[in-house]
């Protein structure tokens, strides 16, 4: 049965092209895309206020045609930016920012403030590759370019060394901060992964529970209620005690599932033994158990318990066994269990019980060995420190 910081350009920079750039999970990358995309788009624009430099020259000429020449560069300009912001493609970034460097290696010579445009290259290169090695050789490259196009160009050191210099402080900048963004964007995928996996272990923990406790349960129900069945015409009586137990067990199963719930297992292994032996009387089958079950802590107990219970499930319903015997030793710190019987055996494959109980006992750092070549044998060993401290009275 189975019931189963914000980074930004400039000095902060770019936070979702970092994201994108880390890569930790396509999920992960796409939903917090999504949820923060448009609100860091639009704050991605203040770094463009730092372009104010590129109007000193036009400001200070006073020439119309400078004035339209100018504007069409700074148009070209705005529209590599939006495109650099709005744009997550890695090869469409790259594209971008190569057009960015033309336009500004074209243009300086008739305003040298628009060094300012090899600034923005470096400050956005090391939010579209995770590439240390790319970041800086294009960094490198763009201050190199203005220093050579400024001394053949005979510009002044103000204009060339501005841009070479500041390209390579924010650039630097921006390296540390793209690398706290990933890593930051990693920690979060690793927090939800392991909060997934915390969720995933819990069901599989309560589908184990309940398939132990209602596995073991319905099939005593079935078992009495068909052998009250039976009896109804020929021994009224006895009938009537088998349905009253049925009744009773129904009521401690609906218990059951509410400490199963609760993740609580209050009886103990001396319990579950005394019902084990209730149960297979019940379906004709001798339990054999003469050793007293050893003291062990709590959690150790309570999977030995479903252990048990899940074991004299499979009997009653797959083993046609007439005999069981459970034997309990101790040796060199270690405890066992070893549950057999005379029934038909053959085992080739785990099913959900079989499964169930080798993971609870490995879970432990215990070993669960299956042997069905002549009926079944369960041997369980547990590992060492699992015995209770017992206190003096």
């Amino acid at each position: 049965m189975s019931i189963c910081d914000d980074g930004r350009m400039g000095v902060g920079g770019f936070t979702e092209a970092a994201k994108a750039g880390a890569r930790p999970s396509h999920a992960l990358r796409n939903r917090h895309v999504r949820s923060n995309r448009k609100r860091n788009d639009l704050w991605d624009f203040v770094w463009v206020f730092y372009s104010v430099f590129f109007f000193i020259e036009p400001i200070a000429r006073h020439n119309r045609a400078y004035w339209i020449e100018f504007a069409v560069f700074y148009t070209i300009f705005l529209a590599i930016y939006s495109g650099l912001i709005f744009t997550h493609k890695r090869w469409q970034q790259y594209s971008l920012l190569a057009a960015m460097g033309v336009l500004g290696v074209l243009y300086f010579p008739k305003n040298n403030a628009i060094a300012g445009t090899f600034i923005y290259i470096s400050a956005f290169i090391p939010f579209v590759t995770e590439s240390l090695v790319i970041s800086v050789g294009t960094m490198a490259v763009v201050s190199i370019t203005v220093v050579i196009e400024g001394l053949l160009l005979h510009i002044s050191p103000w204009g060339w060394g501005f841009g070479a210099v500041f390209s390579l402080i924010v650039g630097g900048t921006n390296v540390i901060a793209a690398q706290r963004v990933r890593a930051s964007a990693k920690l979060q995928m690793a927090h939800e992964e392991i909060e997934q996996l915390a969720k995933v272990a819990e069901r599989e923990r309560i589908a184990r529970d309940l398939h132990d406790v209602l596995g073991h349960t319905l099939s005593v129900i079935v078992l009495k209620s068909e052998l009250a069945g039976r009896l109804f015409e020929r021994d009224p009586k006895r009938a009537a005690a088998e349905i009253a137990d049925v009744e009773m067990i129904s009521r401690k199963a609906l218990g059951e599932v509410r400490e199963a719930i609760r993740g609580y297992r209050a009886e103990g292994l001396a319990a579950e033994l005394k019902r084990a032996h209730s149960t297979l009387d019940a379906a004709g089958v001798t339990l054999v158990c003469e050793e007293k079950p050893p003291v062990l802590n709590p959690a150790v107990e309570s999977v030995v318990s479903l252990v048990v219970r899940e074991a004299v499930t499979n009997i009653v319903r797959h083993a046609q066994a007439s005999r069981c015997s459970m034997t309990f030793s101790a040796q060199n710190g270690h405890s066992s269990l070893v549950i057999e019987d005379d029934g038909r055996g053959g085992v080739r494959t785990e099913g959900n019980g079989l499964r169930g109980m080798r993971e609870r006992i490995e879970a432990l750092g215990g070993k669960f060995a299956v042997d069905g070549s002549q009926g079944t044998r369960l041997t369980i060993l547990l590992p060492k420190d699992t015995h209770a401290i017992e206190t003096k009275q």
